[in-house]
């Protein structure tokens, strides 16, 4: 006999299409701009990962930025409130604050947050579809602000979920704090993402791997690559302190395995799977790391 109980928690399959999306928002003239709004194509910034105590401060300060607007945003989360109210809500706090939202213009992103709603794994874009009841969402946001980015993202459920959905939110969570902690100088950069697959695998979620964390400061992305998934012997670089790069992995309750919208931006899973993500920027300090994206 079927227990309906039981599959009442079960996390639905995801069948989202893409919204209307509004016309980008302004910033003043005033606030600074990263150097890949003055040209086409990727960002050209050659700047060491390993960052002076005086760049990992301002680092400190954008990413509170970000992780203020963070907060805003999730309280305004509700069944009925469109993605781009959220955005909307997120630039305004963040050029209040004098900085500029990252991911507006970035290769082309035309809002200010991405937002990703179910089986999105990463890169939505805010647009006009109000949240449903049951939902979960993940809000990206990263501040740019004398010269550096900061950058992080949280996972909200919109109004009551389901028993599976709140677990993976949870674990993800958990997931990204256990790859910090291990982080430390003289440990290879690797050694995060074989926790964070270890711990996944304890309840058979799937760790993306085609999406990693990355450095960052000057450079909203550097050439540094985290994976979340155990990759050694590969990405073998070894953690120094000064070291600045986001950890943010993306755990699925199904298949790893991604499309792409026609958008060029939204990532679903392949089998419209749940998943989850959340993130921090952390520097790498002498006897462990410092979260440098707390409000």
């Amino acid at each position: 006999m079927t227990d309906v109980s039981k599959l009442a928690q079960r996390a639905p399959l995801g069948n989202l299409t893409p919204g209307k999306v509004s016309p980008s928002l302004e910033v003043p003239a005033s606030i600074e701009r990263p150097e890949y709004m003055f040209h086409d194509g990727p960002e050209r910034v050659i700047a060491s990962d390993i960052k002076s105590p005086e760049v990992i401060e301002k680092i400190r300060v954008a990413g509170r930025i970000a992780a203020q607007a963070l907060e805003v945003v999730g309280q305004a989360i509700a069944p009925g409130v469109t993605t781009d109210y959220l955005d909307q809500i997120a630039h305004e706090f963040i050029i209040r604050q004098g900085a500029y939202p990252s991911c507006l213009g970035y290769m082309g992103f035309p809002k200010a947050i991405c937002t990703s709603i179910n089986e999105v794994i990463c890169h939505g874009i805010p647009d006009d579809r109000p949240l449903e009841e049951g939902d979960i969402i993940n809000v990206d946001i990263t501040a740019y602000k004398d010269g550096v980015h900061g950058d992080t993202c949280a996972m909200f459920e919109v109004g009551s979920v389901d028993e599976e959905s709140h677990l993976l939110i949870e674990r993800t969570r958990n997931a990204m704090m256990r790859g910090i902690k291990a982080v430390g100088p003289g440990r290879e950069i690797n050694v995060i993402g074989r926790v964070i697959e270890a711990y996944a695998k304890r309840f058979d979620y799937g760790v993306v791997r085609d999406y990693t964390g990355h450095g960052v400061g000057e450079a909203f992305h550097s050439g540094l690559i985290v994976p979340h998934y155990d990759a050694a012997p590969n990405y073998s670089t070894v953690m120094e302190p000064g070291m600045v790069f986001t950890v943010e992995p993306m755990l699925t309750l199904g298949t790893t395995q991604w499309e792409q919208w026609d958008d060029d931006w939204t990532v679903v899973t392949a089998d419209r799977s749940r998943t989850a993500q959340f993130e921090h920027t952390i520097v790498v300090t002498e006897d462990g790391s410092q979260i440098l994206t707390l409000p």
